[in-house]
């Protein structure tokens, strides 16, 4: 019971099968009310979103608010957030308490009140396709939706002074939104947090694993396990999330796990059981 990582490795779940492991990945959970309290990648998603901005505002030689003073004004931070999931939302609120002037963009039509109900500007592209995203992962989106969004983000960008990015898809590389040509033209001192890095990055210029600083004066932000860097409040929460869930499925007469298969929870997050591959996206996987 974990966070599997089931999509990266192609071998885990058939070699889980195989050693009669009974394997639950947590990250596959529903996004269902009954599930909230569990919910290992919404706790963690939180928490990262908050620290994408503190370590943004540590990196950024410039103030957030706006700040009048005898000797001048200094003006406020321009923060733009890409994706407006759990993550991109907590990014949001925690860089509008900090005083900064805030956008966000997402392909879901739902984060648009979202966004605009914590005070930041909606920007995106509004078309048939992102009418037709629903649920909490955004979906593989068309060439076309992608070059039209391309040309929004880059006119947006090149106006701020930090950017964000969370976009995710579920079981996909984390697609590419900021171009190395939409780096090159922002301003020098601007910061770049890419909070997808462990999937690939949304940034064309991220390093997954480093933080460093290009050419033109871009600092970016690419570290591993995002959660993890603010470790006492990520590990409290998942230990919740898990507790929760062994206690909701517990046999106080077997004291172990009941794992029904016909409950909409163990549905979504039973990989193996019994030595066999229970969930339906990886038994074709361990079938070959």
């Amino acid at each position: 019971m974990c966070i599997a990582s089931a999509f990266e490795d192609p071998y885990l779940v058939p070699d889980l099968a195989h050693s009669g492991i009974d394997a639950v990945a947590m990250e596959l959970l529903p996004r269902i009310t009954r599930a909230q309290s569990m919910d290992v990648l919404s706790s963690q998603a939180n928490l990262a979103g908050y620290r994408a901005v503190i370590e943004a505002a540590g990196t950024f030689e410039r103030g957030f608010p706006m700040m009048m003073t005898a000797a001048g004004t200094v003006p406020p931070a321009r923060v733009f957030v890409i994706g407006a999931g759990v993550a991109g939302l907590q990014a949001i609120a925690t860089a509008r308490r900090l005083g900064a002037i805030v956008s966000a963009t997402d392909v879901r039509p739902a984060a648009k009140e979202e966004i605009k109900s914590l005070g930041a500007t909606f920007v995106g592209v509004e078309d048939q396709e992102t009418a037709g995203q629903t649920g909490a992962y955004a979906k593989e989106m068309s060439d076309e939706f992608r070059r039209k969004q391309a040309e929004l983000m880059a006119t947006t960008i090149a106006k701020n002074d930090i950017v964000i990015c969370t976009a995710l898809v579920m079981g996909r590389r984390a697609p590419v939104i900021v171009t190395q040509d939409m780096v090159d033209a922002m301003r020098s001192g601007s910061v770049i947090v890419d909070l997808a890095s462990d999937a690939g990055g949304n940034c064309a210029a991220t390093v997954p694993g480093e933080a460093h600083m290009t050419e033109n004066g871009v600092t970016i932000l690419g570290h591993h396990n995002w959660p993890a860097r603010i470790a006492v409040a990520s590990s409290a929460l998942y230990a919740r999330n898990l507790l929760t869930f062994l206690t909701t499925f517990w046999n106080k007469n077997a004291l172990a796990p009941d794992l029904p298969g016909d409950d909409d929870i163990i549905k979504g997050v039973l990989l193996t059981k019994g030595g066999a591959v229970i969930h339906p996206q990886f038994q074709p996987a361990a079938a070959a």
